[in-house]
C-alpha cells in the first residue's frame, strides 16, 4: 500500500509553482480528510458514486491524490446520499490541486497577507491557505449550510482553525475586512460590489467571470484607491460552477420558432472556440447556449427571445424570434473579435468603473468593450 505522505509528495512534484510555500502546503495537507466517505466520478452521461469502503484503502488514496476535480454534490445531494449512478448538475466539488495553486499564484498571495476565500467547498483549499498564512489570516465563506458544517469538521480535523462563515459569499465578510486578496472558488457573472469595498487599495480580486452560456475567463483585478479595479484575463481554460445566486433560472423546453430568417455572416462553429464562446456570452449575457448536430441555439431566459442556426446552401442561416435579436448581437461581437485577428482570451481585460459599470474590453481600455450584467 502506498502511504499518503508519499502520494502528497508526488502530487506536489506534479503541480507547477515557483513558490515553495505552496509546495510545502500540498505535501502537508491531507486531502483524504476533505473528501469524506464518497465522491462522484463521471460515467458516460451520468455520475457514479464511489464509496471509500468499497474502493479499498489503496485505490481510494490514489483517487484522492490524482490532480483531478472530484464532484462531491449533485443538485444538493452528496455522493454518500446517492442511491446509485445519477444525472445532475454539480453543486460542489474538491477542485484539482493544480488549479488551487494556480489561483493562489495568480492572486499574488504572500506571507502575511489576509485572504477572503469565497466558496469553502470541502475545505481543502482553505486548509492550503491556512498552512501558508496562518489561521488568523484566512476567512472563508460557504453558501450551503450542510457543506459548511462538513468543511468545518474537515478543516478542524486537519488542525486548522480559520474564520468560517456560512452565508452568501457575494456579500463577502465585512467584519474581518480589509483583505489583501479575495479569491473565489466559484464563478460570477459580475464582481460583487462588496468584494471591491472589502479589499484594501492595491489589493487583488481573483475570480472567474462566467455566465449563462457557461463560458469562463480567469482574471485578477487590482483595486485602486478611487474604488475602481482593472486587470487582464489570464487565458487559462478553466471554469468554476457559478455562484448559486448567479445561476441560470429554470428554462422551459425549447421549441424553435422560425421568426426572421437570413444568412449568417459568421460560422456558428466559432462558438465552439474557447474565446469565441466567451465573446458570444459578452454580447448576449442573458442567453443560454445549446448545440445540435446542425448548429447552435440561443435562448434568452428573460424575454424568451431565441436564435437558432441551420445549414443552408454553402453556408448557414439563422432564425431569430422575439424582442432581442440575439444572433445579431453575437455576430457583431464575433466579427469585431475576428477583425482584431481573433486573439486569445489573454488579450482581453476588465475594468470596474467608479459608477459600478463593469466592462470587458479587447486590446486596450479604449478598445471594443461589452458591459457585464450588473
Amino acid at each position: 500500500m502506498t502511504a499518503a505522505p508519499e502520494l502528497r509528495r508526488a502530487l506536489a512534484d506534479h503541480v507547477h509553482t515557483d513558490d515553495p510555500a505552496w509546495r510545502r502546503a500540498l505535501e502537508t495537507v491531507p486531502r483524504e480528510l476533505f473528501l469524506g466517505d464518497a465522491l462522484f466520478r463521471p460515467s458516460g452521461t451520468q455520475w457514479e458514486p464511489v464509496h471509500r469502503d468499497q474502493a479499498g484503502a489503496d485505490d481510494w488514496l490514489h483517487m484522492v491524490y490524482k490532480d483531478q476535480t472530484w464532484v462531491t454534490q449533485l443538485d444538493g445531494l452528496t455522493a454518500a446520499e446517492a442511491p446509485g449512478p445519477m444525472a445532475g448538475r454539480p453543486t460542489s466539488s474538491s477542485t484539482l490541486p493544480s488549479l488551487i495553486v494556480r489561483m493562489l499564484d495568480l492572486a499574488g498571495i504572500r506571507d502575511g497577507d489576509k485572504v477572503l476565500e469565497i466558496g469553502t467547498g470541502t475545505g481543502y483549499s482553505t486548509a492550503i491557505l491556512c498552512h501558508r498564512l496562518g489561521d488568523d489570516q484566512v476567512v472563508s465563506v460557504e453558501y450551503d449550510p450542510e457543506l459548511a458544517a462538513a468543511a468545518a469538521e474537515h478543516i478542524h480535523a486537519a488542525g486548522y482553525h480559520p474564520t468560517l462563515i456560512t452565508g452568501d459569499g457575494l456579500a463577502g465578510y465585512k467584519d474581518a475586512a480589509e483583505y489583501d486578496a479575495t479569491v473565489a472558488t466559484c464563478a460570477v457573472r459580475h464582481v460583487p460590489p462588496a468584494w471591491l469595498y472589502q479589499v484594501r487599495d492595491g489589493g487583488t480580486i481573483t475570480t472567474t467571470i462566467s455566465g449563462w452560456m457557461l463560458a469562463s475567463g480567469l482574471i485578477r483585478l487590482t483595486v485602486q484607491e478611487d474604488g475602481t479595479a482593472t486587470g487582464w484575463f489570464a487565458g487559462d481554460r478553466i471554469g468554476y460552477m457559478l455562484a448559486r445566486p448567479h445561476e441560470r433560472p429554470p428554462r422551459p423546453t425549447f421549441y424553435p420558432h422560425p421568426g426572421q430568417t437570413r444568412p449568417t455572416r459568421v460560422d456558428p462553429g466559432l462558438l465552439e472556440d474557447w474565446t469565441g464562446q466567451f465573446v458570444a456570452q459578452l454580447a448576449a449575457p442573458s442567453a443560454e447556449l445549446m448545440t445540435t448536430g446542425d448548429g447552435v441555439i440561443l435562448v434568452d431566459v428573460a424575454t424568451g427571445s431565441q436564435a437558432w442556426t441551420e445549414p443552408a446552401d454553402d453556408g448557414w442561416q439563422v432564425h431569430q424570434h422575439g424582442p432581442l435579436h440575439l444572433w445579431d448581437a453575437v455576430e457583431d461581437a464575433l466579427t469585431t473579435w475576428q477583425g482584431a485577428g481573433a486573439p486569445p482570451q489573454s488579450d482581453f481585460g476588465m475594468t470596474v468603473d467608479a459608477d459600478g459599470t463593469q466592462r470587458v474590453w479587447l486590446g486596450a481600455l479604449d478598445g471594443p468593450a461589452w458591459n457585464l450584467p450588473v
